[in-house]
């Protein structure tokens, strides 16, 4: 995953810091230093890094701390904060609304997953109820309209484009047109790729833009681009006016810090991200979760979000209810495992878990982690129901073990690995033991007036501990937003 390698760096960084006995200016500095170094050679520009070092230098000053303030606390919360300026512009970008037709307009550099982006920004409002429709007004690169043509009949969105005329410009005014009088109210019009050094392609964006006058320009920019992106951004930006940025190919193994560099250049904010090559992975960009998620804290909202999503409603307080008894079988595990393949990339659903990340899902590696599930899940096809519903690992004696492996074609050897994981999973499951349910109706209620010292009685004390005590799970919650989302890990809040 694109800055998987940046996030593993600057919390290595902190962890050490943490270790230290006692933090003096020099564990600050050595901090800082790897922190920086981290930030550069993952492609972030020299300026931005200089600026964030003096920033927390300037927040953390140890001489005016007193003898009781968390130096380490401050010191983390003041790097979560500066990498969420980073990304986070302050302020938000044109949101379309139903009803009413939008024109979004698409730019970028050549071979930034412009296209494609294009169809799965207009599928993902396809599903929340809008009415998108797409428009290819890139008459350079040979193929465009076939490739926009073929992701829209696809996704089953209605296009506008043309084989044979070459003006770019009538193209668009003709398609947002044509769309206007559909009753389109999101209408996406995709255009040439083209750098800086391009003149002559740069006055056919602004010529488009005059032409179409979108309510929002986008720049998709690849993940992959480094040091360049800066500039590349802020040329764009000079000529139209950038509203929000989408970044593609996150999924890579590029470093990825030119994607931070391209937000303060646009001084536009991101909102959304490309996670791959299929229709569904386009995830919604949230500052504060995917700096929590990229120093490896997890996503808990995004995740219970996730949950809410393919966990039916009548099932969720089952759910919560065997959570709190921490009674953890396989047939619980094969539920989670059906769960886990119904909300989509699995990398970005256990990214999203504190501490899961590199247990069960190697980075680049989501594929064979699936598949593995997936051979899981055809192992406990062959259990009976007294073997599915025991939480008592020592039933599964050897016959058994044997019973298994011939029912269900694997090798013995991948049955007891399947028993290895769900005890490592029982170990886990077995630390939410004593989680205490609010009653129904009491649930919305809780999670208005919910604060810090509400939410370390309703967890259970190991998972208290793990957060950090009260600091950890005050410093949590400010992350999360609001008691809201906190309350989403238990099924709660408004829906």
């Amino acid at each position: 995953m694109v800055l998987a390698e940046l996030g593993g760096s600057i919390s290595r960084a902190l962890q050490q810091m943490s270790n230290a006995t006692i933090i003096d200016e020099k564990v600050l500095n050595d901090c800082l230093n790897d922190i920086t170094r981290a930030l550069l050679q993952s492609d972030v520009q020299f300026k931005l890094v200089r600026e964030m070092q003096t920033n927390i230098k300037s927040i953390v000053n140890l001489d005016d701390l007193a003898a009781g303030h968390n130096k380490r606390r401050i010191i983390q919360q003041a790097v979560f904060n500066e990498l969420c300026k980073i990304l986070d512009p302050g302020k938000p970008s044109f949101t379309p609304k139903k009803a009413k037709p939008s024109v979004v307009m698409f730019v970028g550099l050549q071979g930034s997953g412009k296209t494609t982006t294009c169809t799965k920004y207009a599928y993902y409002h396809q599903k929340k109820g809008w009415k998108p429709a797409l428009v290819c007004a890139d008459t350079f690169r040979a193929g465009a309209f076939d490739q926009l043509k073929q992701n829209a009949t696809k996704a089953k969105i209605p296009f506008y484009g043309s084989y044979m005329e070459s003006d770019p410009v009538k193209i668009a005014v003709e398609g947002v047109e044509r769309f206007k009088n559909e009753n389109c109210d999101l209408i996406i019009v995709d255009t040439s790729g083209r750098h800086k050094q391009e003149v002559a392609l740069f006055e056919e964006m602004r010529q488009v833009s005059e032409a179409t006058k979108p309510d929002l320009v986008i720049f998709v920019m690849d993940s992959s681009i480094g040091q360049a992106a800066f500039d590349q951004a802020q040329a764009f930006k000079q000529s139209v006016a950038v509203g929000a940025v989408i970044v593609t190919k996150m999924d890579g193994h590029a470093k990825g810090g030119g994607a931070l560099s391209a937000v303060a250049a646009t001084k536009s904010p991101v909102i959304f991200i490309g996670t791959g090559e299929h229709m569904d992975e386009f995830e919604v960009f949230d500052v504060k979760p995917f700096v929590s998620r990229l120093l490896g804290m997890g996503d808990w909202s995004g995740f219970m979000d996730k949950i809410h999503e393919v966990v039916p409603m009548d099932q969720q307080p089952e759910l919560l209810q065997k959570l709190s008894e921490g009674n953890f079988t396989l047939r619980i595990m094969y539920e989670q495992f059906q769960n886990i393949l119904k909300m989509g990339p699995i990398g970005q659903v256990f990214s999203m878990l504190p501490g899961f990340s590199a247990e069960l899902m190697p980075k680049g590696r989501e594929k064979e982690s699936q598949a593995k599930i997936k051979r899981y899940m055809t192992m406990m096809d062959s259990m009976t129901n007294e073997e599915l519903d025991s939480s008592n690992p020592k039933l599964m004696n050897e016959s058994r073990v044997m019973r298994i492996a011939r029912g269900s074609g694997r090798p013995v050897r991948e049955v007891m690995e399947m028993l290895e994981e769900y005890k490592r999973l029982a170990k886990i499951w077995s630390k939410m033991k004593g989680l205490k349910i609010p009653k129904k109706g009491e649930m919305s209620a809780l999670s208005r007036n919910m604060n810090a010292q509400h939410m370390s009685k309703v967890l259970p004390p190991q998972m208290l501990k793990q957060i950090g005590g009260m600091g950890g799970l005050q410093s949590l919650m400010k992350q999360m937003g609001s008691a809201k989302d906190m309350m989403g890990m238990f099924g709660g809040g408004d829906k």
